[in-house]
């Protein structure tokens, strides 16, 4: 498989890109959840269109990447079919890529026949919130070339928050990150379109996350990869700020996001993409 053989616009991904962003000012991905049980009320699309809608005014508010999933991985969370995550993800796909100039679309699966198909249909990078765990993914994404994020979980989305332990989280977590990303620099995968997200919240304790937030410069490690941080809203803000509710923890997210500003973070994962762009262009500015 290559490039070529996709019938859909999958050229688009050929044009020059690097997940590793040299400037210090976050790119932004935004979160379009094609998906009735996210757990974010206000992300879940409820129609194509709406999808459609929300992804193009995603992009015309700063966005760089929209990250589209068919399938809710929050704590507790059940899989679906993969025919059934295909139905929610692909229309939105093609319609985006009939409306927008050029877009990069990143497919949230961990499901490699929902990936290819999302390829298929004009998406242009894989978020696999599974790090590869599928040796046919890993080949899907050699044999695209395509950008790649691989993000760190422990166990499945049912469980992984029941009782999760480590050793050292750090070192756990990035060693599995690293060897996963080391796999495909060895096949010949460029590493500037590979980034790695250590997955808070998937698995992780607050006091894990936290750890893993001010470790970046070792997950990066010795191939200087690109790092992702996916903390949108998620439960670990709401328990540094005391809001149980995820529509009250835009202002802690934000928190976040100046913080990935001065750590020169490559990438955030957001809800909120309008607010995000204003906080760090100001920030830009006024450094």
């Amino acid at each position: 498989m290559n490039p070529s053989v996709f019938g859909y616009p999958m050229a688009k991904t050929l044009r020059p890109f690097s997940l590793r962003r040299k400037m210090k000012n976050p790119g932004i991905m935004g979160v379009l959840n094609a998906t009735p049980d996210s757990f974010h009320g206000p992300s879940r699309q409820l129609s194509v269109e709406q999808g459609i809608v929300n992804g193009l005014k995603m992009i015309e508010n700063g966005a760089e990447i929209i990250d589209i999933g068919g399938e809710s991985t929050r704590p507790g969370s059940e899989p679906v079919t993969i025919k059934e995550e295909i139905r929610r993800v692909i229309p939105i796909i093609q319609g985006i890529c009939a409306r927008a100039e050029n877009p990069l679309i990143s497919i949230d699966t961990r499901n490699v026949e929902v990936a290819r198909k999302a390829l298929e249909a004009g998406a242009s990078m894989i978020n696999d919130v599974s790090g590869l765990r599928d040796a046919a993914m890993k080949e899907l994404v050699l044999d695209s070339r395509v950008p790649v994020c691989i993000m760190h979980m422990l166990g499945d989305p049912k469980t992984m928050q029941s009782n999760p332990v480590y050793s050292n989280v750090v070192e756990e977590v990035c060693t599995v990150l690293q060897k996963k990303a080391t796999e495909l620099i060895d096949a010949g995968h460029p590493s500037d379109l590979i980034c790695l997200d250590p997955g808070i919240g998937f698995g992780k304790t607050l006091e894990h996350n936290i750890q893993l937030l001010k470790s970046h410069e070792i997950l990066r490690g010795e191939h200087d990869l690109a790092v992702l941080w996916g903390v949108s809203r998620k439960t670990m803000i709401g328990q540094m700020i005391g809001q149980d509710t995820s529509e009250d923890r835009l202002y802690g997210t934000l928190g976040v996001a100046a913080f990935a500003e001065q750590q020169s973070i490559d990438w955030l994962r957001v809800h909120d993409v309008q607010a995000h762009t204003d906080l760090l262009s100001v920030v830009r500015k006024l450094r």
